[in-house]
């Protein structure tokens, strides 16, 4: 009978240790939204895996906010590139009552959903949307990792200007938030320079097809042609420009900087598509070629473009939230504001308006089935 009752009352101790251990670990939900379906699925893949090897790591860290551990789950949503379901997906994770979120991946689904997440006093990290409208609204709960479209394509245009000596530019855009907000930087910083324009053309991010557009710009013999758009329409873009014997180069801004881009540039000479990427390239950062390695092994895959700017997302502000002693959205924000953090991409401080100060521009030319950095600036 001694026996029985001092089991008994072991099991007992023990379950009350496990319910108070229990009662100590928070729960602290990331939302990560980016088109995980259509034709830029790719990017939110490439994504999700930076954002999860970020939950990866806290977990195994055993972080700890507000002297209770946490338990770090991530939360992926699919907006499909699409303003309107990037809405529905920002108020599913209102509805949620979801710690903080990181994305949206693209300009145009970011500008909505960027105010739903205001309203609702929820935290907003994009790592890739670079219109410079996202920032400019006033919005104290929206931040950004990587450099706005004003740097990209005021940088790609005094390289294309300055350096290789175009003077004489046709233009396409995708008139998308991104595409065509690059497209107007670009444009407006190669006039200031003194370039000319001699065609602007549109066309959509669901686009396959171009040569009605070529035909007409190849008749005003371009000495390059920038595109504002992803690499979905960038890759065919640039087999049709071959195609119909347009010798003129390619440029773009971050959406071609991309594995995609590196595999048409093989149909053409060497260094004739160039892109600007915001940050510096991975393999030139400290702590790059660990970061790689380790996504390699986690995922079996290559990291296509944004993984690293999604890592660090959640790592600044998980920061926030461990240095606030709070995982609620409105205990944190002040401290995310005031970030002063090492990441993978770039020593993350924000501006008054949540943008990342001096945010690097990296430009790049395609060349022996590679990318190769051409200069950077910052």
């Amino acid at each position: 009978m001694r026996l029985k009752t001092s089991l008994l009352i072991g099991a007992c101790v023990g379950a009350i240790a496990t319910s108070a251990s229990a009662q100590q670990e928070v729960v602290v939900r990331i939302g990560m939204a980016a088109p995980m379906t259509g034709p830029q699925a790719h990017y939110g893949k490439d994504s999700e895996r930076g954002a999860q090897l970020a939950i990866d790591d806290l977990n195994a860290k055993g972080v700890t906010i507000g002297g209770k551990k946490v338990r770090w789950q991530l939360m992926p949503e699919d907006d499909a590139a699409d303003p309107r379901q990037a809405t529905a997906v920002a108020q599913k994770y209102v509805d949620m009552k979801i710690n903080g979120v990181i994305g949206h991946l693209n300009s145009g689904a970011t500008l909505p959903a960027s105010k739903v997440y205001n309203d609702a006093g929820i935290p907003m990290v994009t790592p890739s949307a670079t219109n410079p409208k996202i920032t400019q609204q006033g919005f104290k709960y929206v931040f950004r990792t990587i450099g706005n479209d004003g740097s990209i394509g005021s940088g790609i245009a005094k390289y294309v200007h300055d350096t290789l000596k175009f003077k004489n530019v046709a233009i396409i855009d995708d008139r998308t938030a991104y595409g065509q907000g690059v497209a107007d930087e670009f444009e407006k910083a190669l006039k200031a320079a003194g370039g000319n324009v001699v065609a602007r053309q549109y066309t959509n991010d669901k686009a396959t097809e171009f040569s009605a557009i070529l035909t007409s710009i190849r008749a005003r013999k371009p000495d390059l042609i920038f595109y504002g758009g992803m690499d979905s329409q960038g890759a065919p873009l640039y087999r049709q420009i071959r195609k119909l014997g347009i010798n003129s180069p390619l440029a773009g801004g971050d959406g071609l900087c991309t594995a995609e881009m590196v595999k048409v540039s093989t149909i053409g000479p060497d260094r004739n598509i160039y892109c600007g990427e915001a940050g510096i390239q991975l393999s030139q950062l400290k702590g790059g070629a660990d970061f790689q390695k380790r996504f390699n092994d986690r995922f079996k895959a290559d990291i296509l473009l944004y993984a690293p700017y999604v890592y660090d997302a959640v790592m600044v502000m998980a920061d926030a939230m461990v240095r606030a002693g709070s995982a609620e959205p409105d205990k944190y924000v002040d401290a995310l504001a005031k970030a002063d953090y090492q990441g993978i991409t770039a020593r993350i401080r924000f501006d008054a308006k949540g943008d990342l100060q001096n945010a690097a521009i990296t430009l790049q030319t395609f060349e022996k089935g590679g990318r190769a950095p051409v200069g950077v600036i910052q």
